[in-house]
């Protein structure tokens, strides 16, 4: 079933790919991240087999016993990421997704030093200001984004945003129109900016109809998740 599950989910990009009206700076492909929280290593596997190399985890030492038993694969951390767990996040992920102020910003360049690697990170934004979700302010985005781009172990790849909870698709669609230009802000200051990480689940074809390059789908892939 995942291998038919994932076939449908590339057959749909595709689909929205070819009607796009628009060009976007962010290109005409997208990665699919399968977000594999609560998963076994045997479903991870199976994934990878069908064809997706980007698992994303949610939960730092989940990811971490996880990558341990899977052969393959490229780890993205997509979870709030707290202070105390940045050393094995570094350890561990390719591609953080999750940097929501300056204090983990930092915290991450310093971490990043003592492993002597350069760390690939994206903004997170929370523009529908949902009081539910982390992630930074609007006005705080290109800020911290200048403060990335002087560091000398952080390599900032661009953004992510999450939807707003809700079935209304004008207003999905509104936060994902306003995810992109403020990735068309950032590529500005920074043009080797190459990541919107844009889109889960239920909404990832929305994002991608606004520009989105990279989602998140976990139960599209997986089914709905075990929690026991």
């Amino acid at each position: 079933m995942l291998k038919e599950r994932i076939e449908i989910i590339k057959q749909e990009i595709e689909a929205v790919l070819k009607k796009r009206k628009d060009k976007f700076i962010t290109g005409e492909h997208v990665q699919i991240v399968a977000v594999s929280k609560t998963r076994s290593s045997k479903e991870v596997q199976e994934v990878l087999a069908a064809g997706i190399n980007i698992l994303g985890e949610n939960k730092v030492q989940e990811g971490k016993t996880k990558k341990a038993q899977v052969l393959g694969g490229t780890w993205h951390l997509i979870g709030h990421l707290q202070t105390n767990k940045i050393k094995q996040a570094v350890a561990n992920f390719q591609l953080i997704h999750s940097v929501d102020s300056e204090r983990v910003l930092l915290e991450i360049e310093n971490k990043a030093k003592e492993q002597g690697k350069i760390q690939e990170i994206l903004l997170q934004v929370n523009i529908a200001a949902e009081d539910s979700k982390f992630g930074l302010k609007e006005l705080e985005v290109l800020p911290l984004a200048k403060l990335a781009t002087g560091l000398t172990h952080i390599k900032l790849r661009g953004l992510m945003i999450i939807g707003p909870h809700t079935t209304d698709q004008e207003l999905i669609r509104s936060v994902f129109k306003k995810g992109y230009s403020f990735f068309v802000e950032l590529q500005k200051i920074l043009p080797e900016a190459d990541v919107l990480s844009m889109g889960m689940s239920a909404d990832y074809l929305i994002a991608i109809e606004e520009g989105s390059n990279m989602v998140r789908i976990g139960s599209k892939i997986f089914g709905e998740r075990n929690y026991n």
